[in-house]
């Protein structure tokens, strides 16, 4: 596995074709009463077209603002890509934003995600970060990974990931 920066001029929705985002859901976390509880929610998550168009302009405009878009290459295949936006927020908690984080379907299971993760932090903190805040899909799996690289409940909730995605989970991780 190859892993490094992704440029501005190879973002297009091509450099997505031999990446396969499919995640079968059967449990998320959900918060009631103040209280986290695993619920059945049960759904296939998978991109469409459409969904990597966005992902494409999502990730030039992370660029664009002096973000990190940190990938990993299996041959010229991309398999696993970070991002992390560049604007500090969340006053004394000084986050930074790490909006992306995703493993083909294909290469999960060994390690390309903790090694994305990794880098995303050390270059938050080269960037001026205390913490990253994430807004994290809310299935078991996905908390797991979370819970395993050291992330807890954000403090602080940023109102626009939460009006965005209300089944997101809010978390945050020390650098």
């Amino acid at each position: 596995m190859q892993y490094r920066n992704i440029t501005q001029n190879e973002l297009c929705p091509e450099l997505f074709r031999h990446f396969i985002r499919h995640q079968v859901v059967t449990k998320c976390w959900r918060k009631e009463n103040g209280r986290w509880t695993i619920k059945d929610a049960p759904f296939i998550d998978d991109w469409t077209e459409k969904d990597y168009q966005i992902l494409t302009s999502c990730l030039k405009n992370t660029l664009e603002s002096g973000g990190l878009v940190y990938a990993a290459f299996n041959g010229h295949m991309l398999k696993g890509f970070v991002s992390v936006e560049s604007a500090l927020f969340g006053g004394e908690q000084k986050y930074l934003d790490l909006t992306s984080i995703h493993v083909s379907e294909d290469m999960r299971g060994l390690g390309i995600g903790k090694n994305l993760f990794l880098s995303a932090k050390k270059w938050a903190k080269e960037h001026g970060a205390a913490k990253l805040y994430i807004s994290a899909h809310s299935s078991v799996e996905t908390q797991a990974f979370y819970r395993k690289m050291g992330c807890v409940e954000a403090r602080a909730y940023n109102q626009q990931h939460v009006q965005a995605e209300p089944f997101d989970c809010q978390l945050e991780c020390v650098l």
